[in-house]
């Protein structure tokens, strides 16, 4: 028997014996809400100063493009938090930017916050003692959304040895969500990691989150509260019984004893906005007034017996929102697989010669390329139904003058937005995929402001798009062009930049064993 066949085999018997791993079957998790004793905060003063008291229906906003200015507003909102902090996201990764949150909010429990954070369990491989040892401080508690039952080892391996469980485990708490003493949240699409922010290489992703205050808050923390106190949502303490208390907490000090407590940030963002620290700490963060409307999904969105394929609320949200458009569709997502509604949705904007525009990743950019192959199996469909596609090009980011992109590193979308008529803006996590649709658990906020939706029109039209090959049909002849310019000329591409015949034939054979709703 060949060492190949042996290994396969002693494979396959792992995955078995694995499939007897389980979750703990008796969780203690006491219910806990967001604190309403936050009056007296500082942070609520300033929120208090910023916004129009006037009018109670009306929230402030502010949107984050710049990814050290992202970063820098949550660590100086961990800094003046006196009362609470609850953190929810897909990710928080073992890197300098995950260390330095992580130590920031040890720091601030220290000073008696209260520390709530929730985390998906599947980019948390190896972080069993990084976040145990987090949770050992006194005033913090950390849950696993979602867990699967095998600890160790990568990503993969983790899934592919929990795939005896694969109905639950496919389905994952993607939301973003921060809030700091009931005054201040941060929502959008950035995780906690490197690439987020503008700080690493040889990627980072272009991404956006929004600033809030105001009654708009008191809706987010309900949100993170249904998460907090699911059944899904395990302490991490009954997960990483295999770590000692003592040695857990020894790592997490080890670790984060090293991350840096300076928070670089440049002085303007391409809005020409300040950071936010400095407005804090002056009593007055700039935001702009608008209706807003919380759309998230339940976190029961994530039983596993939950077989419905049909559209998630944040979803159905966002097509309504598109679906009430008179003149104009924006949209920016990394990763867009249209659903049946979807389609019927850009069909229906044809008909009502109502422009839309999309904005992707190329392959070149793309960091998910089976869900770009995906996408790609529709771009003859959107092209007939009159819809303008874009995909970001790879490079030319060394002209940024400000950090709302990477600099000398590849940029990918990673934003998830829709402009409707200039005057609505949807801003979260989910991207226009049957994952985020079907699978995956989802927040977004639909904001009513002329301001702040043509604001991010015009940094995706005159920043992005000039940036990203328009993708048309081919004059005078069947198939599909690439178009970008070069100064005054134009450049013409007849095959799919970056795509080898290898490199095509090998994701289209992946792509015909996995369903769209998985990409």
């Amino acid at each position: 028997m060949s060492n190949r066949v042996v290994r396969i085999l002693l494979l396959l018997v792992f995955a078995v014996l694995a499939g007897c791993a389980s979750l703990p079957a008796t969780v203690e998790r006491p219910v806990s809400q967001a604190r309403t004793d936050v009056a007296d905060t500082r942070l609520a003063a300033v929120a208090a100063a910023s916004v129009d008291a006037q009018d109670t229906h009306l929230s402030g906003l502010r949107l984050l493009p710049a990814g050290d200015q992202a970063f820098e507003a949550r660590i100086a909102l961990v800094r003046t938090a006196e009362k609470s902090v609850d953190a929810q996201y897909y990710q928080i990764a073992d890197d300098a930017s995950g260390r330095q949150f992580l130590r920031e909010l040890s720091n601030a429990a220290d000073r008696g916050v209260r520390v709530r954070v929730l985390v998906d369990d599947l980019h948390a491989a190896g972080q069993d003692a990084l976040l145990a040892g987090f949770a050992s401080h006194p005033g913090i508690e950390v849950r696993m959304f979602n867990p699967l039952a095998v600890r160790d080892g990568s990503v993969g391996r983790r899934v592919f040895f929990s795939m005896n469980e694969f109905s639950r485990i496919n389905r994952r708490m993607h939301n973003k969500l921060f809030v700091a003493d009931g005054a201040f949240a941060i929502s959008g699409g950035r995780n906690i990691a490197d690439e987020y922010f503008g700080r690493s290489e040889p990627a980072n992703f272009i991404d956006m989150d929004v600033l809030s205050a105001g009654p708009v808050v008191a809706e987010m923390a309900s949100v993170f509260d249904a998460y907090w106190n699911s059944p899904h949502a395990y302490p991490i303490e009954q997960l990483a019984t295999h770590i000692g208390t003592e040695a857990a907490r020894w790592h997490f000090d080890k670790v984060t004893a090293a991350a840096v407590s300076e928070v670089a940030v440049t002085t303007l963002d391409s809005l020409g906005q300040p950071a936010i620290g400095p407005q804090i700490a002056a009593g007055r963060v700039q935001l702009r007034m608008a209706a807003v409307r919380v759309v998230a999904d339940s976190p029961r969105k994530a039983d596993a017996d939950n077989e419905s394929l049909a559209d998630g609320v944040v979803m159905n949200g966002n097509l309504d929102l598109m679906q009430s458009a008179q003149s104009e569709v924006l949209i920016a997502s990394p990763y867009f697989v249209p659903g049946r509604r979807t389609m019927d949705v850009l069909q229906q904007a044809a008909e009502d010669k109502v422009h839309v525009s999309i904005m992707t990743n190329s392959l070149a950019t793309t960091d998910e390329p089976l869900a770009h192959f995906g996408y790609a199996r529709y771009r003859q469909a959107l092209l007939e139904r009159r819809v303008a596609l874009y995909e970001l090009m790879p490079g030319d980011d060394e002209r940024e003058a400000h950090a709302d992109g990477p600099h000398g590193s590849l940029g990918r979308l990673h934003a998830k937005l829709a402009v409707v008529d200039r005057r609505w803006l949807s801003i979260g996590s989910m991207n226009m995929d049957r994952r985020s649709a079907h699978s995956n658990t989802e927040m977004s906020l639909i904001v009513d402001s002329p301001m702040l939706a043509t604001q991010v029109a015009g940094l995706l039209y005159n920043d992005r798009l000039p940036r990203s090959y328009q993708v048309r049909t081919t004059p005078g002849r069947q198939g599909i062009e690439w178009v970008s310019q070069r100064g005054t000329e134009e450049v013409v591409l007849r095959s799919e930049p970056n795509a080898t015949t290898a490199r095509k034939l090998r994701l289209q054979m992946l792509a015909a064993m996995v369903d769209e709703d998985l990409l």
